[in-house]
Parts: structure tokens; C-alpha cells; sequence
């Protein structure tokens, strides 16, 4: 759903979904801060502080607006306040064509079933903008985003990638 000026903004029961505003690279700063120490350094911040709030304030006001591909702010209606992100990105590690399904929330919003809902809304969104199929990728350790991917029927591809540190990625596909 779109509307004027308002770039693209999607609506579920409970959630907004629409491009991250100036002021808002904080909430970023959380979700990196909040990361599991198994997820690699380089989406981590780092011991200098990298990226600060101030680097990701800039990222967000030079980013293009999402059109067929982008992570959306996750808002709550009634609260107002923005709990993660959820969107379709272009990592290059799928078929042409064929975004990835990727979604990240603070933790005081884990367990409340926010990422099936973002998530529903986005394979919509990917559905009305023409994609056949989405693939996601997950860490094995990581049995929540697992749980959240199997709900919205995406099935394990067999295809893997181990990395000896941080675990093996698992690569999931849907079919839309």
C-alpha cells in the first residue's frame, strides 16, 4: 500500500511497514548492538563503535526508497514505535530475480509473533510486485528465525553454507 509522498508503506493488523526517518538510526544502532556474538564481526558493532548512530542517520537519509526490494522500518500501530526491520533484499546469493525475505527485531519485541506478521505483509508485497519465489537465509543455531520461516512455508532448499565460527546458514525457498 502506498501512499502520496509516503514512499511504500505496508499495513498489517498490528504493524507499519514503511522507510526508516531521520532520527531513527538509534533503533538501528540497537538491533546491530543486540546481535548474537555467533553472527560474523562485520554485522556487529565493532570494539571502535562502528557503525555509530551517526553512520547509520546517514545511511538512512542517503538510501534510495524501496520499490521492488528494501528493508522497511516495523512499527506498532497503536505504540508508535519502531521495533526492527523487514524487507526484501537483492544479497546476490539467489537466483536472479528472486529476492531474500530478511527480518530483524529488537528483543523486547521477540515472542510475539511481530516477524510472522512483518514477514506476511512483505511476501505479499513480493507477490503484488511479480516475484514467482523468495528464498530466506537463517543460522542453524537460530531455532526462532527457523520457527518464523517454517510458519510462513518456507522449506529447507538443502543447500548450506558452514563456516567453522559462526555456524552453518541454512537457505530456505517459497514458492509465492
Amino acid at each position: 500500500m502506498t501512499g502520496p509522498g509516503d514512499g511504500l508503506v505496508l499495513e498489517s493488523e498490528r504493524l507499519v511497514l514503511r522507510s526508516w526517518r531521520p532520527g531513527e538510526g538509534v533503533v538501528q544502532h540497537q538491533l546491530w548492538s543486540e546481535r548474537d556474538d555467533r553472527v560474523p564481526p562485520h554485522r556487529r558493532i565493532d570494539r571502535a563503535g562502528h557503525p555509530t548512530v551517526q553512520e547509520l542517520e546517514e545511511s538512512i537519509r542517503t538510501a534510495p526508497p524501496p520499490s521492488s526490494t528494501g528493508l522497511l522500518a516495523v512499527e506498532r500501530r497503536v505504540e508508535g514505535d519502531v521495533i526492527g526491520c523487514c524487507g526484501l533484499v537483492d544479497s546476490g546469493r539467489g537466483a536472479d530475480g528472486e529476492p531474500e525475505l530478511a527480518f530483524e527485531l529488537l528483543r523486547r519485541a521477540w515472542g510475539q509473533g511481530y516477524a510472522t506478521e512483518a514477514s506476511e505483509a512483505v511476501i505479499d508485497w513480493a507477490r503484488s510486485s511479480g516475484h514467482q519465489r523468495l528464498w530466506a537465509t537463517v543460522w542453524d543455531w537460530n531455532i526462532a528465525s527457523r520457527r518464523v520461516l517454517a510458519k510462513l512455508g518456507f522449506v529447507e532448499s538443502g543447500r548450506i553454507e558452514v563456516d567453522p565460527v559462526h555456524g552453518t546458514t541454512l537457505f530456505t525457498t517459497r514458492r509465492l
